[in-house]
């Protein structure tokens, strides 16, 4: 295969092991992330593995003009970017709404919704003049169901749903396809990042059952890249097996 990819919140989880699994599939990639000294430490681990390039971007998806600068200053060669995906995001604590911490709420919209937008936005763009591309959005079964205490993440990632939904109809005509994974439970940094490095608290979430790992979420994110140009996955649910819906598990003592 081959082409360049370009990976958000790359540091960690999802992100970190979608790097891998094209860098394996020889692309070319881009990593961005807040962590410079991870996103350096992920460059030397994939280009001494698969020998493939790497260019890392140092920024945060919340600033917009960061963004821009990071992709604006892109050499021509890394500006053919053929597959984007908008992994970058987060949840913070569990709080009900009449609880709820602004700040927590300002920095959860800003990074799972606007930053998704920012680098769609712009990505896109390239995407057009190079006459074809394929954008995937990191969603959540949190974007399909509610549940107790979710409410902010939920409305981001429900609008992570309807905007992988508006992106389609807009690009459709440009040839770029635009897909959304949405993934259940999956044992990342996102529990320990929700309860503010409770390591404890964040591993009861993951415990009697077997969940989902960032390897498994990027199989599903590459699969929908390598089929042939007639066909776009619009939306795939991945789930544990032990995993019912959004609040259903089925629990080994």
């Amino acid at each position: 295969m081959g082409g360049i990819a370009l990976i958000t919140g790359a540091t960690s989880g999802i992100g970190k092991a979608c790097a891998v699994k094209f860098a394996q599939n020889g692309f070319d990639v881009i990593i961005t992330g807040r962590r410079k000294d991870r996103l350096d430490h992920l460059k030397k681990e994939i280009e001494s593995k698969y020998k493939i390039k790497v260019l890392s971007l140092n920024f945060d998806v919340r600033n917009k003009d960061k963004v821009q600068h990071a992709l604006d200053s892109l050499e021509a060669k890394w500006k053919n970017i053929d597959v984007l995906v908008n992994n970058a995001g987060l949840a913070l604590d569990l709080k009900p709404i009449h609880e709820g911490d602004f700040d927590d709420w300002d920095t959860m919209i800003d990074t799972n919704l606007k930053g998704l937008l920012y680098m769609s936005r712009m990505v896109s763009e390239l995407m057009i003049i190079n006459g074809s591309g394929h954008i995937i959005n990191i969603g959540s079964i949190a974007g399909k169901e509610v549940y107790p205490g979710g409410n902010v993440y939920c409305a981001t990632k429900y609008a992570v749903d309807g905007l992988t939904k508006a992106m389609r109809i807009d690009l459709i005509k440009h040839s770029i396809k635009v897909t959304q994974i949405a993934p259940g439970a999956v044992e990342t940094e996102f529990s320990e990042v929700r309860f503010r490095g409770d390591s404890l608290r964040a591993k009861k979430v993951y415990d009697g059952y077997k969940p989902l790992s960032g390897k498994d979420v990027a199989e599903a994110v590459f699969y929908v890249t390598t089929l042939p140009p007639h066909v776009n996955i619009n939306d795939l649910v991945i789930m544990p097996m032990a995993q019912a819906n959004a609040t259903v598990f089925h629990k080994i003592s």
